[in-house]
């Protein structure tokens, strides 16, 4: 309310009025929830890993700190995320600042904006969450969290709701480890995205690994089973190595040092190969400056300062026409840059770019002093470098006077298109598509199937050159190449090459679902990868989906686009007829549907836990036993729970029976037992364990969850209705089997191959048309590990490759020969 000068009466003000009564303080909880962006950068992919990190870097502080050696995180398949370290674990007790009130020091550090331990009292000398609003503003914006801290021989338990807390932190156990376990999952009401990227959470984690020598850092991923294991003695040298591994590298060992000025730190590491391509990673505090800054700024001006003086001194360039810049200094430059410094300057919270001033010149001077101190020191090493870069530096010019020669002809200038394109009429990128087409056959169908209004085809003969393996000028000579290029209007080469220009915003690869459509779809994505990645980052590309299977039936033909869909498929034909005998009635139609994708899901659960247990263990304990957690205090519970297990291995897998032990052994931290299976798989005995934690875990109360659903169709064995007759399952995996197995008679399924054999209707209905078809779109989540995989797998190098072919020969499915 405001009051009038006169008389100080308060008067309303009328409505939409901006009044004394408009300004409101919104502070904690209510204000990181009403405008997470402030905290976190946004509410989706980058905010949502976000959260991930600001965990992650209060464990690596712990490393930093000399007081961890080992951090795993989980993702699990109920979209929640587990980081759990060894560190020293969050102080427990009563904190002794009375504006507190006896709050307890862990609930002061998961719900008081910048309440930590990084503002000068010591304890953290380096910190990258300078902040002190990480691990809060992920307890406030999850829907559950939960912290477990095993500190001074006990383990202390809390649980949070979208930030309020549930109880004060208890006892549940005792222990001789130490260290804090932190899950959480990301609340839907705040955050637009859900889902974890296990490959962008792994190229954070890589980087932390590489930056901290000696740190043990894992990763799983309940949902699809991908794990990686990351740990490197070398620090940033390794990294370098690692990222040279699929090239030939010019000097054996990577130049490095460590200097320190003026309070600040660097940390460089750098090794020039035969390749193109250069690649620098930069970091701050331990984090990824994917912009850059003041300490890449110093780099590369120390970097072409020095090389120029010794190439002057060593007389290397006499013959050049014109003086090496620094993108010829930098060609087939691998490096890491690591600065560690009290008080960094980010530009924002996303701290993308260092902004310290200071720091460029610090970094100049050390890189300066450093690097010219090391080529004086081995002059061999120094003369192959300089010799690459006489050698970039020629070749700069020589792809100048082709670009040159090719513009001359009237290719790139833009004056006219190949003549193979078929272009659309739309000349709004926005709205226009471009199918890069495998051959004429398929490129022919495709002229004639699509909406002339919006898509552009343009067939390619044959495989294209591999870029990862050609120079500049030598990649202008392909007429498929500079066809490509004049397609797509954003020119190419550093002078010319403008991604503004492109003249569609959807470009669709369009390949055989062979290894040919394969390999000519890979030499694609290696040359957008090298030659236009901006393509890549503006998600302008896409990987057409055509069809995998046709399936014939009744004499008509039904494309299929994948294995899943082919599931799909056939539970529809399953339950049109199938039927399944219950104590209730018959179970049909919907009904079974349902029922039998949660026997799928199930199925699919149990598959994911072969390579940790014995999932025909984990099978008989949920099905037989259906074991829970609570039950394990229980020892008449537990007893009950072994007896139904071992009684269905008897009935479904007697031959598994004779060669299954068990114990119950204690669980001092959770105060509790724990039960433990061994078995005979192939001759090695296996031990799966059913400890709190597993059976608290999402992965087995999902199990749990899904077993539960079987009840409609009673206890078992079952009797299935098929064309024929009756069979007997006994168990619900088999009701399944039956019901597939009778849904697959007369039915003709053909892998499809051949984007040719498919008519011009046939390609539209399956392919090109955007009310039915499914694109791919390429994204690069894990630079790191893309530009590895392309190296290894179009480069020079020849042993990486057949190292990684032998690695992943028996995951191959479908294979094309």
């Amino acid at each position: 309310m405001e009051k009038t000068p006169a008389t100080g009466a308060a008067v309303a003000p009328p409505p939409g009025d901006y009044g004394t009564d408009s300004i409101t303080k919104l502070e904690g909880l209510e204000a990181v929830r009403k405008r997470p962006g402030m905290y976190i950068g946004d509410t989706v992919a980058y905010g949502l890993h976000k959260l991930v990190y600001e965990v992650v870097d209060n464990a690596v502080d712990e490393a930093l700190a000399g007081h961890c050696t080992d951090i795993n995180v989980v993702i699990h398949v109920d979209g929640s995320l587990s980081v759990q370290d060894n560190g020293r674990g969050i102080p427990v007790g009563p904190h002794p600042d009375p504006k507190f009130k006896g709050k307890d020091t862990l609930e002061v550090v998961l719900t008081e904006l910048h309440a930590g331990s990084k503002f000068g009292n010591g304890a953290y000398k380096v910190s990258g969450g300078l902040h002190g609003v990480g691990v809060t503003c992920v307890n406030f914006l999850s829907e559950w969290f939960k912290v477990r801290v095993q500190r001074s021989g006990k383990v202390y338990e809390q649980s949070y709701a979208r930030g309020v807390s549930q109880g004060s932190p208890q006892v549940v156990g005792t222990t001789e480890k130490r260290g804090t376990l932190i899950a959480f999952k990301p609340d839907p009401q705040v955050m637009e995205l859900l889902d974890f990227n296990f490959e962008t959470l792994s190229q954070r984690l890589r980087e932390l690994a590489f930056l901290n020598a000696g740190l043990h850092i894992t990763i799983n991923d309940e949902r699809t089973n991908k794990e990686h294991d990351f740990k490197f003695d070398g620090g940033i040298s390794s990294f370098v190595e690692y990222l040279n591994k699929s090239k030939t590298v010019l000097h054996d060992k990577p130049i490095a040092f460590t200097v320190e000025k003026d309070g600040v730190s660097l940390e460089l590491a750098m090794q020039w190969n035969d390749g193109y391509d250069e690649r620098i990673y930069t970091f701050a505090n331990n984090i990824n400056t994917h912009e850059g800054g003041s300490h890449l700024s110093g780099f590369k001006a120390a970097l072409t300062r020095t090389l120029n003086s010794y190439a002057e001194k060593s007389g290397i360039w006499k013959d050049l026409k014109e003086t090496p810049t620094g993108e010829d200094a930098r060609e087939g430059l691998s490096a890491v840059i690591s600065v560690k410094l009290p008080n960094p300057q980010f530009e924002g919270q996303t701290k993308t770019k260092l902004g310290n001033s200071e720091v460029k010149g610090l970094v100049e001077q050390m890189v300066n002093d450093q690097l010219a101190t090391f080529l004086e020191e081995t002059p061999m090493v120094g003369k192959k470098v300089i010799a690459k870069i006489g050698d970039a530096c020629r070749a700069r010019i020589a792809a100048r006077k082709a670009r040159e020669t090719v513009r001359r002809k009237g290719v790139l200038d833009g004056g006219g298109l190949p003549g193979k394109l078929a272009d659309c009429q739309s000349r709004d990128p926005h709205e226009s598509e471009l199918y890069i087409v495998e051959g004429d056959s398929a490129g022919g169908s495709a002229k004639q199937g699509r909406d002339r209004r919006n898509q552009a085809i343009l067939p390619l003969r044959g495989k294209i050159l591999n870029v990862e393996k050609a120079r500049f000028e030598k990649m202008l000579t392909s007429a498929e190449i500079v066809t490509l290029i004049t397609a797509l209007g954003t020119g190419i080469g550093a002078e010319d090459y403008n991604p503004e220009k492109a003249r569609y915003h959807r470009i669709i690869l369009m390949t055989d679902a062979d290894v040919d459509g394969s390999h000519i779809r890979t030499l694609l994505l290696t040359f957008f990868f090298r030659q236009m990645p901006e393509l890549l980052q503006k998600g302008y590309l896409y990987i057409a989906q055509p069809p995998l299977y046709k399936v014939t039936r009744n004499k008509k033909d039904k494309y299929v686009k994948d294995q899943r869909a082919l599931d799909e498929y056939l539970l529809g034909i399953a339950t049109e007829h199938g039927r399944v005998l219950t104590p209730s009635g018959e179970v049909g139609g919907t009904d079974l549907k349902v029922l039998l994708e949660k026997v799928i899901a199930y199925e699919e659960r149990l598959e994911k836990q072969a390579k940790r247990r014995d999932a025909r263990v984990v099978d008989a304990v949920v099905q037989g036993a259906r074991l829970t957690a609570e039950m394990l205090g229980d020892e008449a519970a537990l007893a009950a729970a072994v007896k139904g297990a071992l009684a269905e291995f008897e009935r479904r897998m007697p031959d598994v029976l004779g060669r299954v032990s068990h114990e119950v052994v204690g669980d001092s931290e959770h105060q509790t037992k724990k039960l433990v299976f061994q078995t005979d798989v192939n001759g090695a005995m296996r031990q799966t364990v059913f400890d709190h934690a597993f059976l608290s875990s999402p992965e087995y109360v999902e199990l749990m969850s899904l077993r539960d659903a079987f009840k409609a169709l009673g206890d078992a064995p079952y009797k299935v209705k098929v064309d024929g007759g009756y069979v007997t399952a006994y168990s619900a995996q088999e009701v399944h089997a039956a019901l597939r197995k009778d849904a697959q008679k007369g039915l003709g399924l053909q892998r499809y191959k051949g984007l040719g054999e498919m008519n011009p209707e046939q390609l539209w209905d399956t392919t090109m048309n955007p009310l039915t078809r499914t694109l791919l779109q390429v994204r690069v989540e894990d630079a790191v590990e893309s530009d590895e995989i392309f190296s290894l797998l179009m480069g020079e190098a020849v042993e990486p490759r057949r190292e990684f072919i032998e690695r992943n020969a028996l995951d191959v499915q479908n294979l094309d020969i």
